[in-house]
């Protein structure tokens, strides 16, 4: 069974949305690896989100082109799910959900606390934005 036979039947059993490089890291080397997903990214069963991450795609009804099988912010939260990377909804998203806000946040943004990351989340033209916990004490 080749490579790519392999990966697509993983890629299928897999439950979630967010593939990851190092996935399949015991299947083959890392240029074959690289070059399968390449391949897949090209005939559109998977869209690159991030650097070594990747989103399951399916056939939109209207335009027959493949897109993401989930938003912007399902991936995102599997995908730092996936890497073990602890982020909590931003200060604005909260402040909605709690009633304390009616405005409703427009972009994709994620409170990563204490924590720096510099890795760049896009799906379609929606980019992830990251937002630092630099809330003083509430009085």
């Amino acid at each position: 069974m080749k490579l790519e036979d392999r990966m697509i039947r993983s890629i299928k059993q897999r439950a979630g949305l967010v593939v990851l490089r190092a996935d399949f890291s015991k299947m083959g080397s890392d240029s074959q690896v690289g070059r399968v997903l390449a391949r897949f990214v090209e005939d559109g069963m998977l869209i690159r989100v991030s650097k070594g991450a990747f989103a399951k795609t399916r056939i939109n009804k209207f335009t027959g082109k493949p897109t993401p099988a989930g938003t912007l912010e399902m991936i995102a939260a599997e995908l730092f799910r996936k890497l073990k990377i602890s982020v909590e909804p931003s200060s604005l998203v909260s402040e909605y959900n709690s009633g304390k806000s009616t405005q409703l946040p427009m972009g994709a943004t994620v409170n990563t606390g204490r924590r720096r990351i510099s890795r760049k989340v896009t799906v379609g033209n929606s980019t992830l934005t990251y937002e630092k916990n630099s809330r003083r004490a509430e009085v």
